[in-house]
């Protein structure tokens, strides 16, 4: 397998004070009820991001058979989490917003107004990149973008939201940062490129300022054995003018409360290592092929774009279905480029959870 490939986003990491409660939020809020993993553990190779020492944690790794990236939920268990010292503003530095995708933006923003501990931020409105869309905060202060979105992988209309669709990252060099995500994951076109005071904007922490906003995503046409669960992703990028950002994890360990990082399904980690080398940078933190978390098994690795925001890659060999079985759908020999067949991918839907305890 030589071709290298970014499938499509697999999930945006959150960080949580209780994994328990947030991940069954989440499931009633977004749908995300296939779980995929749930694993206790140590974070033994993430020590530039922990203070130098093993983090435990449990991890719980779950998706939306609607189709788009999936969530990790992350509780660290040392007893030492640390929440933000003050609230995040869009356009510093990280991930401010995570968004969702939708085909019902009126139901999903019905429903949602009527879900206990969801804080709607604002009615639906018309994006200047020309989408309808809503903001939302969830019972633990991240916020969330429901977006509407064509594109659907199982009609389930018992949870109008569908997976993630992206996310907001604040960058302090515009021209850098779209030229480092085009050239690191093929997120080279640019859908909408505006500076000025935004109105859809203004309800959220530091909306009211003036940005540099721009909308990326692929050119290419999304390949890969899970891509037809992930659909197209977008990443907005947003350059605050009117004020220094600051570093949303600054003094904080990778875990803490809030979006952690956007991680992206890739073929061909080597490959991937040499676009980040061309780039000026290298992997961090990389798990090498010995990596399992619960029964599913893969490699991982991080990078950094220009700001410091947190970007994982992970190349997946194995995932259960019917663990309990032997079940597993083995992708380590499958096509780097060829899309897995719908019968085979909807088999996820067996993992489907009503809540977790």
């Amino acid at each position: 397998m030589n071709d290298t490939v970014v499938c499509g986003i697999q999930q945006v990491g959150v960080g949580v004070f209780d994994v328990v409660e947030s991940y069954n939020w989440y499931i009633k809020a977004f749908g995300c009820d296939v779980k995929v993993v749930d694993d206790y553990g140590v974070a033994e190779r993430m020590l530039p991001y922990t203070g130098g020492k093993p983090r435990p944690r449990r991890a719980v790794l779950a998706v939306n058979m609607k189709g788009g990236g999936g969530f990790e939920v992350w509780e660290p268990k040392d007893n030492n989490i640390t929440p933000p010292a003050e609230r995040a503003m869009l356009g510093d530095k990280g991930i401010s917003v995570c968004k969702l995708k939708t085909d019902d933006l009126a139901s999903s923003h019905a429903r949602l107004s009527a879900l206990e501990g969801a804080k709607i931020l604002t009615p639906v409105l018309q994006a200047p990149y020309g989408k309808g869309h809503f903001y939302l905060e969830d019972p633990y202060g991240n916020i969330f973008e429901v977006v509407e979105d064509d594109f659907v992988f199982v009609n389930d209309r018992k949870y109008p939201v569908g997976g993630t669709h992206g996310v907001c990252i604040g960058v302090t060099d515009m021209d850098r940062s779209i030229e480092y995500y085009s050239r690191l994951i093929g997120y080279d076109k640019v859908l909408f490129d505006r500076t000025g005071v935004f109105e859809d904007l203004k309800a959220l922490p530091g909306g009211e300022g003036r940005f540099r906003r721009v909308l990326i995503a692929p050119s290419q046409e999304a390949q890969g054995p899970l891509s037809g669960l992930y659909g197209t992703g977008c990443i907005e990028l947003l350059q605050a003018y009117d004020r220094v950002p600051k570093k949303i994890f600054e003094g904080r360990m990778w875990g803490d409360p809030g979006f952690i990082q956007i991680c992206f399904d890739v073929r061909n980690m080597e490959g991937m290592r040499d676009r980040i080398r061309s780039l000026g940078g290298d992997f961090i933190c990389d798990s090498g092929t010995d990596f399992k978390m619960e029964a599913a098994d893969g490699r991982f690795t991080y990078v950094e774009d220009p700001d410091g925001t947190l970007i994982e890659l992970v190349e997946t060999f194995k995932i259960p279905i019917l663990k309990k079985y032997g079940i597993f759908l083995d992708l380590s020999k499958r096509d780097s480029r060829k899309k897995l067949p719908r019968l085979v991918t909807r088999a996820l839907a067996f993992m489907r959870v009503k809540s977790i305890s």
